[in-house]
């Protein structure tokens, strides 16, 4: 199997390779949902680094609610900054329902709630990806309680150790409408971007995220919409009568 790019997409047993990332900006690199993550890429840049301000290193995605894509997002989007040269981190906050490790066919018997507590500080295990420049820290072993040791002032350390030698660190959390944890992050980190899937959540949903988050004073910088339609045919035309390709 091909992407439209004519490189070969993973699929059956390749797909399980050890940090191999199975998104669609990895898997079809020229398709609408690749070129908008792009588009993502370049807003977010000017967000991260402000003309005259210093950059924001440390960006916190989460959602209002369930399935809105955000686990998605932050992959496609970690992806699509190291493909354009940047030293990124993907850290998987989200101790509930954690995904960052099965995006990218990781193991996830050692990570970010392994590394709390205990007598010696741990250095935090990052893991190399097949994508060059982005590495990952996976969630690690489901704590009892995760909004506790997120609390927990070992996580100013990891999370500094984490990004170390990184341009930029993304961090991917539980939806702030369900627990505490994003909340509790928000106030931790340079700056949050909500994700919102387009049909998938209710207005109302979303307004109470945004007053969760202004409650706690989060610099939220920005907001990225999921599952939008786009236009199929302008996109298709775009290639279609792109310098030596035939219209069909």
């Amino acid at each position: 199997m091909t992407s439209s790019s004519g490189a070969p997409v993973p699929s059956g047993p390749e797909s399980a390779v050890k940090g191999t990332p199975d998104v669609i900006v990895y898997t079809d690199p020229r398709s609408p949902a690749a070129e908008a993550y792009r588009t993502l890429r370049t807003n977010v840049r000017a967000l991260i680094r402000p003309a005259g301000g210093a950059p924001l290193r440390q960006i916190l995605m989460t959602s209002a609610g369930a399935d809105e894509g955000k686990s998605e997002a932050i992959a496609c989007l970690g992806i699509a900054f190291a493909q354009a040269g940047m030293r990124v981190v993907i850290v998987d906050a989200d101790l509930r329902r954690p995904a960052q490790h099965l995006r990218f066919n990781l193991p996830n018997s050692d990570g970010l709630s392994n590394l709390f507590g205990g007598a010696t500080p741990r250095t935090p295990t990052l893991q190399p990806t097949a994508v060059p420049n982005l590495h990952v820290l996976t969630s690690g072993t489901e704590p009892e309680s995760p909004a506790d040791i997120l609390a927990s002032s070992d996580l100013d350390r990891i999370m500094d150790h984490a990004g170390r030698d990184a341009d930029l660190v993304l961090i991917d959390c539980p939806p702030i409408c369900a627990v505490a944890d994003a909340s509790v992050l928000s106030t931790r980190v340079d700056g949050v971007i909500v994700v919102v899937g387009a049909g998938v959540v209710k207005r109302d949903l979303a307004r109470h995220a945004r007053a969760q988050l202004d409650a706690v004073r989060a610099n939220v910088i920005g907001l990225v919409v999921t599952n939008a339609p786009y236009n199929e045919r302008t996109f298709a035309s775009y290639y279609e009568e792109s310098p030596g390709r035939s219209a069909s």
